[in-house]
């Protein structure tokens, strides 16, 4: 059974996919990370979906990427690694309707899979920001490189290397334009979804063009950035056997700014 649901409403034009794995912080399977990718396709053909909000079940977390208990089978090759993550979003999947996540308490590691494919994210005043990669032993490529589209670069470099010692608060990510809209705790899917109810209403062509539009801006530098990141992980990352046990060892306390 997947870890994700989606509803759509014809009347609006909007589907809500919610990661439904609340007791795991939202964190994504296997199973996660294939429905995610099967309902990004399907929407391309459904012409009643207009636009998409993506949350998390439940207040603790948004998402904080890939369920760590999975094992992810790996080819023998040293030449290639097999990342579920890769295929969550809707760009990955080659569907251009416009996606607005709605972050409700944390938000790290693969979440920044989804959050680098939303056209813009709105969020609980309570939400939190971090990556822990490097804390783990291991390289913070492609949520560094998405997040390097969308905030300035000392934050997103100071986020990606302070690992689980520090986490970014939601009015900080507003200031520094990661996050476009903040709510009270438990509002920010209504804010998400009343947005989406506008930009469902345009004509879509117009609106999926403008969405391709705004993604060609960034996409040249970013192709380019993705194609070290396999390289940059298989070199940098501790084998799994070691980031286990500094996962086991982390510390809870850190610092939000």
């Amino acid at each position: 059974m997947s870890g994700v649901r989606a509803e759509a409403d014809k009347a609006t034009g909007v589907a809500v996919v919610t990661l439904d794995r609340p007791e795991k912080h939202n964190a994504v399977d296997l199973a996660t990370a294939h429905e995610l990718g099967r309902i990004w396709r399907e929407f391309r053909f459904d012409d009643s979906v207009r636009a998409v909000v993506v949350t998390g079940a439940g207040a603790k977390a948004f998402c904080t990427g890939i369920d760590r208990s999975v094992e992810v089978p790996q080819p023998s090759s040293p030449y290639s690694i097999d990342d579920p993550l890769i295929s969550i979003g809707p760009k990955a999947n080659d569907l251009w309707k416009p996606m607005i996540a709605a972050v409700n308490g944390m938000a790290c590691g693969g979440a920044f899979y989804l959050l680098g494919e939303a056209e813009f994210v709105v969020a609980s005043r309570d939400a939190t920001f971090f990556d822990p990669h490097t804390t783990y032993g291991m390289v913070s490529a492609y949520e560094a490189i998405s997040m390097a589209q969308r905030m300035p670069f000392g934050e997103v470099a100071r986020m990606s290397l302070m690992g689980t010692a520090e986490r970014l608060s939601a009015q900080r990510a507003y200031e520094i334009g990661l996050v476009s809209e903040l709510t009270a705790p438990g509002e920010e899917l209504a804010a998400a979804v009343r947005s989406a109810e506008t930009v469902a209403s345009y004509p879509a062509a117009a609106v999926q063009g403008t969405v391709r539009a705004v993604w060609a801006a960034r996409e040249a530098v970013q192709v380019q950035a993705l194609a070290q990141a396999p390289h940059l992980v298989a070199l940098g990352n501790l084998p799994a056997e070691r980031q286990a046990e500094l996962f086991t060892a982390r510390r809870s306390s850190f610092r939000v700014r």
